[in-house]
């Protein structure tokens, strides 16, 4: 949903109400997790190297459940102060080009795997009905152990949904993409 000014608390409690009930926008939930990617959507796989070792890599899983990655400025998440868990609907309230949106996304599970070569921890989520764009995004952090390097690795793939963000496409492509870059430097920063 799109506003001209920051809806009111009053709102965004209606909106969440609402967003609870919703179901997922898209038919493909859990791609991110199975590498699946379906061809019609916009794919943007971004990394950055967060450093090396295993205090690094405690310090980004750390940070990435704490929702670090959106510490961007431009975006606000509404999300309730318990840890991130399967089910868990999550609002983000963001800034972009003069408006406001609200939209809704579902947490669709966890990662946890430290057996092999590259341990990661980590979640995905997915757009539910109310959000603006049909996604799902995956957010991890990656220890390799061939080079003791840890990755922040943010996987999305996405269409517009509100009639608004088709209309302004390159706009909302933009604002996707500066929401990478601007989630990756948070995550660098988190570990600093």
């Amino acid at each position: 949903m799109f506003f001209l000014r920051r809806p009111t608390a009053q709102r965004i409690e209606r909106f969440r109400q609402t967003a609870t009930q919703n179901s997922f926008s898209y038919p493909e939930i859990g791609a991110t997790l199975k590498g699946e990617i379906p061809e019609r959507y916009n794919l943007d796989h971004k990394r950055v190297r967060l450093g090396a070792g295993s205090r690094i890599f405690e310090q980004a899983c750390a940070a990435l459940f704490n929702w670090k990655m959106f510490d961007i400025g431009w975006v606000k998440l509404i999300h309730p102060a318990a840890p991130i868990v399967p089910g868990q609907t999550v609002l983000v309230l963001g800034r972009t080009f003069r408006l406001y949106s609200l939209s809704a996304s579902r947490v669709i599970a966890m990662i946890d795997d430290d057996n092999g070569p590259i341990r990661r921890c980590g979640f995905s989520y997915g757009t539910l009905q109310h959000h603006v764009e049909r996604s799902e995004e995956r957010f991890s952090i990656e220890h390799h152990a061939e080079d003791d390097s840890v990755w922040y690795d943010l996987l999305p793939f996405s269409l517009p949904q509100h009639p608004l963000a088709r209309l302004g496409y390159p706009m909302s492509r933009a604002a996707q993409r500066r929401f990478a870059s601007d989630s990756k430097a948070a995550m660098l920063r988190a570990v600093s």
